[in-house]
């Protein structure tokens, strides 16, 4: 087959892309703002990509064109794919297609920690000689690359809840019949889609619904979002959580620059001490949940304490760079309050003897407007010093419903700590060149480029 990727640099759909290519079709696309690691990582695969939309780009000969979420009508290609009929398909009926219909199904929803999780279930497997077929939403490091063709019989993949497309409105992990599904968590998120969290648990129901009463759902019991979805369960279940009366719980035990020790839990038995090299109790949480699906898979404790001691992370996934200014850089993907929380309190506790600094971008369609104005507040609290970037689009979202950036500053000045927020990106490097001091930690908080200054500021960086 002959796919065009339309919004080919998008991580999943980069992601696709090269897996398909992989399994023998031919595969290149569009896309515009195309930046690292993506750009990058299609590069290395040799899958050509035209920068910007035109229908001129629709010249060469293809069997269907494979539309990604972010593109809408309007866009030129769109258009000319509707007005000339031609053949076209969203990314998650491609997966489905193409290698769920084949394989026993692993996957990883909720509102954080799905590329982390994700990208550990298919580490894991692998160590077990499992040779999974996979797709993490980022470059995981064990493997240099965000996608995996294996000669086993399970396919991982993270169950996002974000739609499919324009014309496919239901989440994407509706397409992927989970046999296995690990839920880590459930908050309000996606704003542009969803009305409320109500309106996510309905989804998170119907992907519920279709499990096979063999199959096992792994759901994290501290979430209260996710609680309610519980009921009714048609597949068997499994609770991971803090308290010792989960099924799957753990107990931290020490944590350092070189990562944590922890115990995990059996039905309140422990089975052993174990490491992981990076920080954060949502990191055991995550452990546990894969640790729930390896175990009924029949993976020895052995294998698991291996492959979790050499777990290598995720690229911007609490990822460190180097040094700036003679500041410890570290890129993550955060962009919720919750998850921007828990990744600031998992690098104070890592070192709690230094200064911690956020440079953060208000990109998404949620935390760009005021739903979690006071989440936000209390989740950028952590940090010492706060170096915030305008609101990212500015001109989509109504007054009245923007994240209120004065509001925002004045309460964590208050708190005591120091916020500086930029007028324009070109800011961002001579603002942290004034702030930053030796010993530092800088956290980028940011799904997006910066505007640009993403690979500048990376460049700038030295090991």
């Amino acid at each position: 087959m002959k796919y065009y990727f339309l919004g080919i640099a998008g991580t999943a759909m980069a992601s696709l892309a090269v897996l398909m290519k992989q399994k023998g079709h031919e595969v290149w696309g569009s896309d515009q703002g195309i930046y690292p690691p993506m750009s990058d990582f299609l590069e290395a695969h040799r899958i050509p990509v035209t920068e910007g939309f035109s229908e001129e780009n629709l010249e060469k000969s293809f069997d269907r064109v494979v539309i990604g979420n972010a593109m809408s009508r309007g866009n030129p290609e769109v258009e000319a794919i509707l007005n000339r009929g031609l053949p076209f398909i969203s990314m998650p009926e491609l997966i489905r297609r193409e290698l769920v219909e084949t394989h026993r199904n692993i996957v990883v929803a909720g509102t954080h920690g799905k590329t982390t999780t994700t990208a550990l279930m298919a580490w894991v497997l692998t160590c077990a000689g499992l040779s999974p077929t996979f797709i993490i939403g980022g470059i995981a490091k064990n493997f240099d690359s965000s996608i995996g063709l294996g000669e086993g019989p399970f396919f991982v993949i993270e169950g996002d809840e974000y739609d499919c497309a324009f014309f496919d409105k239901r989440p994407k992990f509706i397409h992927y019949f989970p046999e296995y599904l690990i839920a880590n968590n459930l908050e309000f998120d996606h704003a542009d889609i969803y009305a409320n969290l109500e309106a996510i648990q309905s989804e998170f129901r119907k992907v519920i619904r279709i499990m096979p009463g063999k199959g096992l759902l792994v759901a994290n019991q501290d979430s209260p979002g996710l609680l309610p979805v519980l009921d009714p369960v048609y597949s068997r279940l499994q609770h991971f959580g803090r308290s010792h009366e989960a099924y799957w719980s753990y107990r931290a035990l020490e944590t350092d620059s070189t990562g944590q020790r922890f115990e995990i839990l059996e039905k309140g038995q422990s089975v052993g001490e174990f490491f992981f090299p990076f920080p954060g109790e949502y990191q055991l949480q995550n452990i546990c949940a894969v640790v729930a699906v390896a175990r009924d898979l029949e993976i020895d404790w052995q294998t698991i304490r291996s492959a979790l001691a050499g777990f290598q992370g995720v690229k911007r996934r609490l990822e460190y760079w180097g040094r700036f200014h003679e500041a410890h850089v570290f890129d993550d993907f955060a962009h919720h309050p919750g998850a921007i929380q828990v990744t600031l309190e998992a690098v104070r506790k890592r070192d709690p003897q230094r200064r911690l600094v956020a440079l953060f971008e208000p990109r998404t369609n949620t935390s760009v407007r005021n739903i979690f104005q006071a989440e936000m507040s209390r989740a950028l609290q952590v940090a010492d010093v706060v170096v915030m970037t305008p609101l990212h689009r500015l001109n989509r979202i109504p007054e009245a419903d923007r994240l209120d950036l004065p509001r925002l500053t004045g309460e964590i000045r208050a708190a005591g700590k120091t916020v500086i927020l930029l007028k324009g990106y070109e800011d961002i490097l001579p603002t942290l060149g004034e702030v930053l001091r030796p010993e530092d930690n800088l956290i980028l908080l940011t799904n997006g480029s910066l505007g640009g200054v993403y690979s500048q500021l990376r460049d700038l960086v030295k090991p």
